[in-house]
């Protein structure tokens, strides 16, 4: 059971932050598992939380999660000391653990062609997708590609979004944060085509605010029904629907606008991070962008490439091509 400090630290998160219902559940889960940790003795030190640290690493859990738990006390212990509920901070000197970086996985532009077209009435290599969901899933995965959308700011896009001849899309994302998107012409169309189609089916009866409904039209299509109409994409298009999920056309909006130059401030406020390290897991598509440029353009390429890429040195003092 939840004590009043863990509650006023919820609705703060919820009022001041914009927190979703779905962080909130997290948050309250972290504060209960270490609530659970301490017993009936409520006396957070900084000793026990480091024991508490350990406990999380003895019972498996990944330095991310672990990471993401010491965040939580983190943000709750400033949340008392801001409050003036307490004095010091036992969270301050406690070194979160760090978690092994990875590149995030993310389709080719071949592989997203795939999708789209398996998207359309044509279908891919592995079948049609059902007529009544060409549209939704056209729609869709264009917007995704197009706008690096999280797969939630897509779902709680409204119908009013796009009206009349809209160029740019108004997005609230985490925290409360609006960022304007520009829209590709091929995702207004499939937009469009959405919205006449849905013109044409509901014969009088309320559309709902939300451009991808789910079965009451009241309330946005749920996180699970559009992970299915992305598996059966996935099908239609030849592709493993259990490796694609709607983050992966994120990333891979991320990696090929910086693949075509793109730079990363730019691709921040399009991502809507509010830390540009945040977009910095794609720097290794520059990496690559770079070794590219110097492979065509530079005039000792072949061999500078070649032997940076085994490890060596194009000059070497003493040589007669060195540079004194």
């Amino acid at each position: 059971m939840r004590n009043r400090h863990e509650e006023a630290f919820l609705e703060m998160l919820a009022a001041e932050r914009g927190a979703s219902p779905a962080t909130l559940k997290a948050y309250a889960a972290d504060l209960a598992d270490f609530a659970a940790f301490l017993g009936k003795d409520w006396d957070a030190t900084a000793e026990r939380i480091g024991a508490y640290m350990a406990d999380l690493a003895g019972r498996g859990l990944s330095a991310r999660t672990a990471a993401r738990r010491l965040s939580c006390l983190r943000q709750f212990h400033r949340f008392l000391v801001r409050e003036a509920v307490s004095e010091t901070d036992p969270t301050a000197r406690i070194e979160a653990p760090r978690a092994r970086r990875t590149l995030p996985r993310v389709l080719s532009e071949a592989e997203v062609s795939l999708l789209l077209q398996a998207a359309g009435p044509e279908g891919g290599p592995g079948g049609v997708l059902a007529a009544a969901r060409q549209p939704v899933a056209r729609a869709a995965l264009e917007l995704l590609y197009a706008t690096g959308l999280r797969i939630s700011e897509l779902l709680s896009l409204k119908r009013a979004a796009f009206a009349g001849d809209a160029a740019v899309l108004l997005v609230r994302g985490k925290g409360g944060r609006e960022r304007l998107v520009p829209l590709s012409e091929p995702a207004r169309d499939a937009v469009l085509a959405l919205l006449a189609r849905d013109r044409a089916e509901r014969d009088g009866r309320g559309a709902g605010p939300f451009l991808f409904p789910g079965r009451d039209r009241r309330a946005p299509l749920t996180r699970q029904g559009f992970d299915k109409i992305l598996a059966d994409v996935a099908r239609c298009a030849g592709l493993d629907p259990v490796l694609l999920h709607p983050h992966m056309l994120r990333h891979s909006f991320a990696s090929h606008m910086l693949a075509h130059g793109a730079d990363l401030r730019s691709l921040q406020r399009l991502l809507g991070h509010a830390d540009i390290a945040t977009t910095q897991i794609y720097t290794h598509v520059l990496a690559e962008r770079l070794q590219k440029l110097v492979e065509q353009h530079h005039p000792l390429a072949v061999a500078a490439v070649g032997d940076f890429a085994s490890g060596g040195t194009v000059l070497k003092p003493g040589n007669d091509a060195s540079i004194p």
